[in-house]
């Protein structure tokens, strides 16, 4: 395996030298549920980049062009990914429309991506033309074409003046170069554009493959999407650029299929994997024992759970369901991170369990932790995201900007080698984000003995008589009322212009439809509320799917409040 760093080194250079090493070892496995895992080797994966490099090029693309890829995870996906990165052009990977997202709202969100982020290809589909072509036929539109990758023929024979132009390219290539556009997660708003350069992106996987002590022997298995830069720069770049395999599948078959991550663990060995808090519930609850036959998870060293607030009953559930499969608590990891930082800011340490602290909840809705005690009247368990990786700087701000202590709640801000320099074309963003070289996240935290602490964001906070109410905890309790789908609960602040405050609303989705029942639901999720100490105000129970996720699968509250708002007397129930 390479660890080293070259400061002067392009991804292109480490990815031709580990196929040079090892041409026959096993890059990418790509899983499918209904068919035989599809092995690229080092050797191959290039080779086969190369020829889709060569066929790009025929089509007009050339160095410094943005290339949206709007494709399902398949087998062809990696070299397509490899070959436009390869000639120089501009890799932005997007999030394939799932079957709930109206195409005209699809069509809508990608055209104001394109306009903002620069797009000049898009690579996708033959079943999505009828939505992408008119975006290339308006006026003012800045996409040049679209392209139907996975019906490219690679096998016309390579001229010499054409390899001539892409050893050319890849020759010229310096590691200040971009190298790809990742969005952010845009929970809270339009996803926002981020380039990043050859050196930021290796950088980060040296910085990180040593908080995770990264060796030879490690295989990644992974079902998250590569348009989010947990999946991304974890679970691609980290194992593509160290030698190592990775074992890649669809995230649209794991929501259908989640035992297939475990399957493919225990079948091909692996021993890391990034989960999003809701993946540990989401595996917990949906996965039957008849499915776990069979499977073994001794190999795991770390699953580590990052892009959310770290839930500590979401470790215990996960370990519950599967500890008698080798899953102890020391495999349970967690890491801190963003698309602005190029993904990973904190690391817990390998084979120590994550540390956790029991806070009296009260105290910390008014920014100072305390642990609790005998007195305290309502826990709330934090769980540590770690510590710094490499030569990442944290602090904790207050409202008017100073750093706070230790055990004081802020908003997280970060300094880091491999900080982003600016959203494309997007400078009054940037503005608000980056001062001095330091990201304000938008994320509330603390530190305690050095150790971060993130436990909501700063936009979706409830503000409650001067009090902070965190969404997060509100919706852990109403999941435990009787009826409620877990998972699939928004709570937000909604205004109540009679008292001149905010107050606490529910949008929680359910199967049940009688009068009665909801009737019930509604003051049993009122009750859980109580048990926090909070004041649940409005509580609005709608149909299973109807709530609105991010393309990162995080509760998008924004847009659920102002869905629900704008047209809750059609979508109540009861």
């Amino acid at each position: 395996m390479i660890n080293r760093y070259n400061p002067n080194e392009t991804i292109w250079e480490r990815w031709s030298l580990n196929a040079a090493l090892f041409p026959e070892k096993e890059a990418i496995v790509h899983w499918d549920a209904e068919a035989e895992p599809y092995r690229w080797t080092f050797g191959s994966l290039l080779q086969n980049a190369d020829r889709v490099a060569l066929a790009l090029m025929r089509k007009g693309i050339s160095k410094g062009d943005v290339c949206a890829i709007i494709v399902r995870h398949n087998a062809g996906f990696y070299p397509l990914y490899l070959a436009i990165a390869s000639i120089g052009a501009i890799p932005a990977v997007l999030a394939y429309p799932n079957g709930r997202l109206h195409p005209e709202k699809f069509r809508q969100g990608l055209e104001g991506m394109a306009r903002h982020s620069g797009l000049d290809w898009i690579m996708t589909e033959r079943e999505l033309e009828h939505i992408i072509a008119p975006l290339t036929l308006s006026q003012n539109s800045m996409i040049r074409g679209i392209i139907f990758p996975l019906e490219l023929h690679e096998d016309v024979p390579v001229s010499n003046d054409e390899y001539k132009e892409i050893l050319n390219i890849r020759n010229n290539m310096k590691s200040t170069d971009p190298f790809l556009l990742q969005h952010s997660s845009g929970t809270t708003g339009l996803q926002k554009p981020v380039l990043l350069t050859h050196k930021e992106i290796l950088l980060q996987i040296a910085n990180y493959s040593e908080a995770v002590k990264l060796t030879d022997k490690d295989k990644i298995a992974t079902w998250l999407p590569l348009y989010h830069d947990m999946g991304l720069i974890a679970a691609f770049h980290m194992p593509l650029a160290s030698g190592i395999t990775a074992i890649q599948m669809d995230p649209f078959q794991w929501v259908m299929v989640p035992e297939i991550l475990l399957d493919a663990i225990s079948k091909e060995k692996a021993t890391l994997s990034w989960l999003p808090n809701f993946a540990f519930n989401l595996m917990s609850d949906k996965i039957r024992t008849e499915d776990l036959e069979g499977i073994s998870l001794e190999s795991v060293r770390m699953l580590i759970n990052c892009s959310e607030p770290v839930r500590y009953d979401s470790f215990m559930k996960f370990l519950a369901s599967f500890g008698h499969l080798g899953i102890t608590k020391e495999k349970l990891a967690a890491s801190y991170g963003m698309a602005e930082i190029t993904f990973s800011a904190t690391q817990t340490e390998p084979g120590v369990e994550p540390r956790h602290l029991e806070v009296d909840r009260q105290l910390l809705s008014k920014g100072t932790v305390k642990l609790a005690n005998s007195s305290t009247q309502v826990v709330r368990v934090c769980v540590s995201s770690g510590k710094p990786i490499g030569k990442t700087k944290i602090k904790i701000l207050g409202q008017e900007g100073s750093e706070l202590p230790e055990g004081m709640v802020g908003e997280i801000v970060i300094k880091s080698e491999t900080v982003f320099e600016g959203y494309r074309n997007y400078p009054e963003k940037t503005a608000e984000v980056l001062k001095d070289g330091w990201y304000y996240s938008g994320d509330y935290g603390f530190l305690w003995e050095g150790y971060l602490y993130a436990i909501g964001r700063k936009k979706d906070i409830i503000i409650v008589a001067g009090n902070n109410i965190y969404p997060e905890d509100v919706e852990d309790q109403v999941m435990q009322a009787g009826g409620v789908i877990p998972g699939r609960v928004i709570a937000f602040g909604e205004e109540d212009p009679a008292i001149g405050s905010e107050q606490i609303s529910v949008i929680a989705e359910s199967h049940f439809t009688e009068p009665e029942m909801l009737k019930k639901l509604r003051l049993d999720i009122i009750k859980t509320g109580m048990q926090i100490d909070v004041t649940i105000k409005n509580v609005y129970i709608v149909p299973p799917r109807w709530l609105i996720k991010s393309s990162a699968g995080k509760p998008a509250r924004k847009a659920n409040m102002e869905r629900i708002l704008k047209s809750k007397e059609e979508v109540l129930w009861g």
